[in-house]
């Protein structure tokens, strides 16, 4: 056997075009979706995830603003930056770029951002809506994982998920997500004592620790759909996710890619939201 590849380039593009036929209605109703996005400090990577961002969002007719601040910057200073931005008609959406520098709370600076404007989906009260199935903004990796098995026509109901990892932005959320979809979640975590009897019974695999072949061959059932949300590095410094592709490339029946899976997927889901939100004003 051998596993058809999910291709997230491919999905992230058709998706981003409907963004961009969506976004050009709304402009008919004088509305242009707004995204701001905040930088602090001079983290090289943070730099390279803001810039693409906010690229995506130009490609795709979206206003989009950047506010890169230096490192020395309060938290007083960046929570009234945010408190206008939420004031801001024009603002749809709100992103402040992690890793904040240490003296800043970024648990503060996220519950300052209005909900209504959390595109990130990491506010509380987005959170809360997501565990109690209401509407609210969907955190955008899990977000994109969704989209991901619906694009392949595959429905979680009744089916057995298993997920490793439970952070905030992605397991928890991850699991909601497939609870919702009625399917059967087991979440799995460092404390896990034998993560292959899990794994060997799932139907649908989610790997996001951010740690290099967590997932082997050996641990999948035949024909099961592997999600991979790592990004490490590999020996050689090539790219590579939480899964061992090669090898489970081979017993799967899906599988997405490390690079080319769900990075793509995760900006396009930032766009979706930011384009939902400017959405609501106009019902």
């Amino acid at each position: 056997m051998s596993a058809r590849a999910i291709d997230g380039n491919a999905l992230s593009r058709h998706l981003r075009h409907e963004v961009s036929q969506r976004a050009a209605t709304l402009r008919e109703h004088g509305i242009t979706p707004g995204l701001a996005v905040i930088l602090v400090g001079e983290n090289p990577a943070s730099q390279v995830y803001v810039r693409n961002k906010v690229k995506a969002c130009h490609d795709s007719g979206l206003h989009s603003v950047l506010e890169h601040y230096p490192a020395a910057m309060t938290e007083a200073e960046l929570l009234a930056r945010v408190q206008a931005l939420n004031a801001d008609p024009a603002i749809h959406g709100i992103l402040v770029q992690l890793p904040l520098p240490p003296h800043i709370d970024a648990h503060r600076v996220i519950e300052t951002i209005a909900p209504h404007k959390d595109v990130d989906g990491f506010h509380v009260a987005s959170a809360g809506a997501l565990m109690v199935g209401q509407p609210g903004f969907k955190p955008c990796t899990p977000y994109g994982c969704m989209k991901m098995l619906e694009s392949i026509g595959y429905d979680p109901k009744g089916k057995h998920a298993v997920v490793i990892g439970r952070s905030n932005i992605v397991g928890k959320p991850m699991a909601m997500l497939l609870l919702q979809a009625n399917a059967t979640v087991t979440v799995c975590h460092s404390a896990t004592p034998d993560l292959a009897l899990h794994t060997r019974q799932a139907d649908i695999v989610v790997a996001a620790v951010g740690k290099r072949n967590v997932l082997t061959a050996d641990m999948v059932k035949p024909g099961a759909v592997v999600i991979d949300v790592g990004m490490n590095r590999d020996d050689h410094g090539k790219l590579c996710g939480d899964v061992d592709y090669a090898g489970v490339a081979k017993v799967a029946g899906w599988i997405t890619p490390v690079p080319g899976g769900v990075g793509p997927m995760t900006i396009t889901m930032l766009l979706m939201n930011t384009l939902e939100s400017a959405e609501r004003l106009v019902g």
